[in-house]
């Protein structure tokens, strides 16, 4: 869930991302990874983005992972294989706080071999910084402050002023999703009023968490308004084989 709205969020506001993440607004357009060649690792997890001369690959984490490093050294290799012209940034950002060394591992040693990319731990990161851009908003209240609830009411109160319904309510459904790794659901329900969220295609997702059947009903829609698989796969979390299924369903259902 959290790995997917990340991805959403990068999606929908590469900008954003990149000022974040590389310094500059520097325009981003999506990477399939299937363009690397050789089955992706955790594609579920990955997130990759270019512009002319660089490639942007974040991760985003709840739990340390033992094999990032080895998956960050992994992926340089198959972008300089593919794109041996351009630059590459590489950054993973840790979501929850935690005790693990792993937060810390920034390198790849094997031999001969090593490779570094960078680390973000989202709480040790300035608040402020979350709040100057609509893209960032989700992750402000994942930042480097005691005063969550606040930090959340102030989010609530950017959301609300954005003109776009639309861009409303994906920001609130994703600043409801991550919020829920630090604040009780009654809290954020209280500050992020449902019926501004009930809008976002990711809302039902949400609201059935955990259910599979729910998930499965959500992308039938999706589908039926002519969203493509991939992108009911990114926002759901459900595999393209499974959705496959579902379009052939909705195939088998037109032809009666």
């Amino acid at each position: 869930m959290y790995d997917n709205i990340c991805k959403f969020l990068a999606e929908n506001y590469p900008s954003d991302i990149a000022s974040w993440l590389l310094g500059e607004a520097i325009p981003l357009t999506q990477l399939s990874p299937t363009e690397l060649s050789v089955e992706p690792i955790r594609a579920d997890s990955l997130i990759l983005l270019q512009s002319a001369n660089l490639v942007l690959h974040a991760e985003f984490q709840t739990q340390p992972d033992a094999e990032m490093a080895f998956r960050m050294a992994d992926y340089r290799l198959r972008v300089y294989r593919r794109f041996p012209q351009k630059a590459m940034r590489q950054v993973v950002v840790y979501l929850k706080p935690t005790g693990s060394e792993l937060v810390y591992q920034d390198t790849f040693s094997l031999e001969r071999l090593q490779h570094s990319f960078e680390i973000i731990r989202l709480w040790e990161q300035p608040t402020e910084l979350f709040l100057e851009t609509p893209g960032l908003l989700p992750f402000a209240v994942l930042s480097q402050t005691e005063a969550t609830t606040d930090i959340l009411q102030q989010v609530a109160r950017r959301i609300e002023a954005i003109g776009d319904a639309r861009v409303q309510s994906n920001l609130a459904a994703s600043t409801s999703v991550l919020a829920g790794l630090v604040l009780e659901k009654e809290v954020i329900q209280r500050l992020l009023r449902s019926e501004i969220m009930r809008e976002s295609v990711i809302y039902q997702e949400i609201e059935q968490q955990g259910v599979e059947k729910g998930i499965q009903q959500v992308a039938l829609n999706m589908l039926r308004n002519q969203m493509s698989i991939e992108q009911v796969a990114n926002l759901t979390g459900l595999s393209v084989a499974t959705l496959e299924r579902l379009q052939q369903q909705i195939n088998s259902e037109n032809e009666e």
